[in-house]
């Protein structure tokens, strides 16, 4: 018996040894999370070797998107103009006082393919239930076609409500396609959607799991929340489809997050976007068509820029955007964000700004969702408070926007968290807008929500008992794991 232990304690040695060496090749270009994933193999060499399988395994973007087929659906055209403008300088002109964007615009144009529109409207919805109102108001008048992408969906009274008017909708005429992420919908499955699919609507996960809560890509998830009504009109934010999200769930109490509707040009980049991932998980892929890019006549001024970044991206796009806009302020930095779980460059740019002077106020929840993502969240905030930053804790039930202001003149509202995940592993779409007043519409709501959340002060944090710093200090160990 203790020969054949000895011979298996050998294989498995040998196995943990090889693996070591291809997340070492695999990762070279990230020692942080090469050292996580060989920390993990070493204290758990069996299992380690399971979680790297499913959770550590990295995905090519060419498996994902067909890049040349996707050049057919969007707005080319339009961004390589913008693209020879820049290079000849002509091309854009500063679109607020407050922070001088041109070079974060350069940089999502060129390197980011970003169309820069600046004919929006945009309303931004703070509640759930406004927002949803507003949405099944579009919906009911949807005439052509709607394109809808959530992480997650429940089978719940809202998805129901939702359900249903998307079934109304095809009812009419109009051509519906839901897109959900596989792992975060799990609830939902094709005989909860069969009366939309039955009514004529197209249904497709992200990933699809081939057992239940299995399947090696289930650490890359659809983050995304983008939902497009004839091409003319995008909603995009932090909220899912589910009662959390309303308020409902008492685990959470009221739930604050940012939302938008969009009605201009950036809807064409939604559109794109939406339909690159639909493409990606399909045989028969969409192609460019008419209806789904019309000319969209509209009164309003904001300029804008939409982000996306995913594991397919070579570069991390929306923490650079992160990166870039803290390295432009001057005066003030206001964060909301669920997860606070930066990587190296973004927290040491945030303690730069703080010895420049430069007034940080971040806003966190008081709760966790996720114990780990919490704590960790809780000690990284809490370093900050060594610099002078303002960290505030949420007390009105569950804070889940995305947010970041800077000097009330640019302003960031989408679904990506300041948190590795987010960076590296999660398909993320952000907003990007120049406007001065809809920057201080979210200031005006920051400073509401400052009225219902405690200051975290150093004398409170470093009265926190051991087993709170044995959680922290786990957490952070695996940080660039969570």
């Amino acid at each position: 018996m203790s020969f054949v232990a000895g011979h298996l304690g050998l294989f498995f040695l040998i196995i943990n040894t090889i693996l070591s060496f291809i997340i070492v090749f695999r990762e070279r270009k990230d020692t942080v999370n090469t050292w996580a994933w060989l920390l993990v193999l070493t204290f758990i060499p069996v299992l380690g070797f399971v979680l790297y399988v499913f959770f550590g395994k990295g995905i090519s973007k060419e498996r994902i998107f067909d890049l040349k087929m996707q050049t057919k659906i969007g707005m080319n055209v339009e961004v390589q103009q913008q693209q020879r403008a820049l290079v000849r300088g002509l091309f854009p002109k500063p679109t607020t006082n407050q922070v001088d964007p041109r070079q974060l615009i350069y940089m999502l144009t060129m390197f980011e393919s970003s169309l820069y529109t600046t004919n929006n409207e945009v309303t931004l919805y703070t509640d759930g239930r406004e927002k949803f109102d507003a949405l099944l108001e579009d919906i009911q008048r949807a005439k052509y076609n709607i394109h809808m992408e959530y992480y997650i969906y429940r089978a719940d009274d809202l998805g129901l409500e939702v359900r249903e008017a998307l079934v109304e909708a095809v009812s009419r005429g109009v051509k519906v396609r839901l897109l959900l992420d596989a792992w975060g919908s799990t609830q939902v499955n094709r005989r909860f959607l069969a009366p939309l699919i039955e009514a004529g609507g197209e249904v497709d996960f992200f990933f699809p799991l081939f057992l239940p809560y299995l399947n090696p890509r289930m650490n890359y998830r659809n983050h995304r929340k983008i939902v497009v009504i004839d091409g003319e009109i995008g909603y995009t934010g932090g909220f899912n489809v589910g009662d959390e999200y309303l308020g409902l769930v008492d685990k959470f109490g009221y739930w604050r997050d940012n939302h938008l509707r969009i009605h201009g040009q950036a809807v064409y980049t939604l559109q794109n976007r939406f339909l690159m991932d639909w493409n990606s998980q399909q045989k028969h892929e969409l192609v460019y068509q008419p209806d789904y890019f019309p000319e969209i006549e509209s009164e309003g001024k904001l300029a804008l820029q939409i982000v996306s970044s995913g594991p397919d991206s070579e570069h991390e796009q929306i923490k650079l955007t992160y990166l870039k806009m803290i390295n432009l302020a001057k005066k003030e930095i206001l964060i909301q964000t669920p997860y606070y779980i930066p990587d190296a460059p973004i927290h040491e740019a945030l303690k730069l700004a703080l010895l420049s002077g430069v007034k940080v106020r971040m806003q966190i929840p008081n709760k966790p969702d996720h114990i780990l993502v919490y704590w960790a969240t809780y000690s990284f905030a809490a370093e900050l408070l060594e610099y002078g930053a303002i960290i505030e804790t949420y007390e009105n039930g569950f804070i889940h926007a995305k947010t970041m202001v800077i000097d009330g003149g640019i302003a960031s509202v989408g679904s990506a968290n300041i948190d590795v995940r987010s960076f590296k592993l999660d398909f993320e779409v952000n907003t990007i807008v120049y406007d001065a007043e809809f920057a201080e519409e979210l200031r005006e709501e920051f400073h509401k929500d400052s009225l219902k959340s405690e200051l975290l002060t150093q004398e409170k944090y470093e009265q926190r008992g051991m087993l709170i710093k044995f959680k922290e200090g786990i957490a952070r160990l695996i940080s660039p794991l969570l």
